[in-house]
């Protein structure tokens, strides 16, 4: 029978897999199992290989994995949620769209506008399949605004995502998902399907000023340390 269903998604979640956050996939999972959450997007930087972990340990927690890898292009990074190859890097925004899009994933922009952290410029944005309009490391607030608003203008399908890199964050941002379920199995396609169609809102809090600066020193350290090996 054929039911529609509103689920709860964390589109932008990373694990130690990536150089700048903390947490294994077990934790990932543990702390989506004991919270809200119906799915959630393993994205870390560059690699899918703690995404395919994921997808290979979810049977044992309450959770949906989607694999997700947050892309460096030469134009800013992108989420590329449902794949699971190994992405390319330092290519071109609108080459690196065309590669989600053939692998069958969905290409959504992530912190757009926000250089500092390698968001996509206004001047540089192709066409792709969605805009992380709430992202919770906005600390003020006035980037989600800009986004969101960019986002309506050229009706993007809009999505939030809590962008943790350290578990205590996991659903402080996240995608409310209009999904249709024939059997009521919820799979990573039926998630992107609703994506795709635009059956999407964005939903959050900001993080605090002392988890953003606690990240911040982090990011500093990490990026320095790699510098230096």
């Amino acid at each position: 029978m054929t039911g529609e269903r509103t689920i709860t998604f964390d589109p932008h979640v990373h694990t130690d897999a990536s150089y700048d956050a903390e947490g294994s996939v077990h934790k990932v999972l543990a702390c989506c199992h004991n919270s809200p959450l119906d799915a959630v997007a393993i994205t870390d930087h560059d690699t899918t290989l703690a995404a395919r972990e994921a997808l290979e340990q979810q049977d044992r927690y309450d959770v949906t994995v989607v694999p997700g890898v947050e892309i460096s292009t030469a134009d800013g990074h992108l989420l590329a949620l449902g794949v699971v190859d190994r992405p390319p890097i330092g290519r071109s925004l609108a080459d690196t769209v065309r590669w989600v899009r053939t692998e069958g994933g969905v290409a959504v922009v992530p912190h757009p506008f926000q250089v500092s952290r390698y968001g996509v410029r206004k001047r540089d944005l192709v066409p792709c399949d969605g805009i992380e309009v709430f992202n919770a490391w906005s600390m003020a607030g006035i980037q989600n605004r800009r986004a969101e608003a960019f986002a309506s203008e050229r009706e993007y399908t809009a999505l939030g995502g809590s962008d943790a890199h350290d578990s205590t964050m996991i659903g402080q941002g996240y995608t409310e998902v209009d999904v249709t379920l024939p059997d009521g199995d919820l799979t990573p396609a039926r998630i992107l399907a609703g994506i795709r169609a635009g059956r999407t809102r964005a939903v959050g809090n900001t993080t605090s000023k002392t988890k953003y600066l606690s990240k911040y020193t982090r990011t500093v350290r990490d990026r320095m340390a790699k510098r230096v090996r």
